[in-house]
């Protein structure tokens, strides 16, 4: 599996998201470094500072792939070109409703356009990606007839987009399974998380075959945003034991980087990088967790560079409590435990938050519990 990171485009096409020059060379750099094969780093013909700044990027000598996204226009390839551009993406509608209403176009025109710019493409040596825009609402048929010209035309790959985010899982892998019986270009999934399935429909296109998976970090993206970056490595190394390449302990450390740029941050309970992920408080799994952590936890935290943390709550017991106050070498007799077990749940009702050590250990001391224990 290959990802194609789109941070820095899909991503910063986000409602209120501006990444700087700083940023996006930093967050390139943090993509980079935690393997990811490929960056969509921008639309060069956008302007002078795009271009400019696609330029820079190409300048960082990245191990990764750098991608300029275009509209099916020639002035579009020109500009990346121009911008030291040697793989590009070129998308095109494929849907009818997009054909026709957003474009005023027809079926017809698009794979003359399409063709067109492919055979102008020939005069550079490009890695050419080209992608069906809302290709998940379109007829399968016409995808069809899409992926077969432009493989006559010189594309590398296609991008197959849920634009809208309306696949589930089953129909993905459906239509994942019709293109790649059909072409052997490689085959990208570009997928939407308007439903809450933008992770597992990415999934299910690459047990159907696609090679390539479209990301972006902590989902990132137009309206509820794309797959997210950690959520594909993390789930295709976990859920389907597949074997990659990918530095996991920056994953957290670049969320929070892109997070902080895009002005948000990392929920608590965010999956796979969130702090919730390895903080446990009841104590039936606080219980299960000290004798072994793979009890209630999918993986070791240490793959992310992350901690393991016990804390204290309305739902704890006894062994977490004299755990932690254990860590701060405080030791109680039974019914001291009991004790401070009651006022504890108090705290934390009152406060409607969990207790950590120092608040255990605090409320320990104010109870004339830790004296000589």
């Amino acid at each position: 599996m290959i990802i194609d990171d789109t941070t820095l485009r899909d991503g910063e096409q986000t409602p209120g998201v501006a990444f700087t020059r700083k940023e996006r060379l930093e967050i390139a750099r943090r993509l980079d470094a935690i393997g990811v094969q490929e960056i969509e780093a921008g639309i060069p013909v956008m302007g002078t500072d795009e271009s400019a700044m696609f330029a820079s990027i190409m300048d960082l000598g990245l191990s990764a792939r750098i991608i300029a996204w275009n509209r099916a226009l020639v002035k579009d390839v020109q500009a990346s070109v121009a911008a030291g551009a040697n793989a590009i993406e070129i998308s095109l509608p494929l849907s009818d409703i997009q054909i026709e209403t957003k474009l005023g176009k027809t079926r017809k025109w698009v794979l003359k356009q399409i063709a067109e710019v492919l055979d102008y493409c020939a005069k550079y040596n490009l890695y050419i990606s080209v992608g069906g825009e809302d290709a998940s609402r379109a007829h399968p048929d016409f995808i069809e007839q899409y992926v077969q010209t432009i493989e006559a035309h010189g594309a590398s790959r296609f991008r197959f987009c849920d634009t809208v985010g309306i696949l589930d899982p089953f129909r993905t892998y459906n239509m994942t399974k019709r293109i790649r019986e059909a072409t052997k270009l490689d085959l990208e999934v570009h997928t939407h998380n308007d439903f809450g399935m933008a992770t597992a429909n990415a999934l299910a296109a690459v047990q159907a075959g696609a090679t390539h998976v479209n990301t972006t970090v902590i989902g990132l993206g137009e309206r509820a945003g794309n797959a997210p970056l950690e959520e594909i490595i993390m789930a295709a190394r976990h859920v389907y034991g597949n074997q990659d390449v990918f530095n996991t302990k920056h994953l957290r450390p670049l969320s929070e980087y892109v997070a902080q740029a895009a002005g948000r941050h990392v929920d608590p309970q965010r999956p796979v990088i969130g702090e919730y992920m390895f903080t446990h408080e009841s104590g039936i799994h606080t219980d299960g967790v000290l004798k072994n952590p793979k009890n209630y936890e999918p993986f070791d935290p240490e793959e992310l560079d992350m901690k393991r943390h016990l804390v204290f709550g309305n739902q704890s017991g006894l062994h977490v409590l004299e755990h932690m106050l254990a860590q701060e070498g405080i030791h109680l007799s039974q019914w001291q435990l009991t004790g401070l077990l009651h006022e504890a749940k108090k705290l934390a009702r009152k406060n409607k938050a969990v207790l950590r050590n120092k608040d255990v250990s605090g409320l320990c001391e104010k109870m004339g519990l830790c004296v000589g224990a």
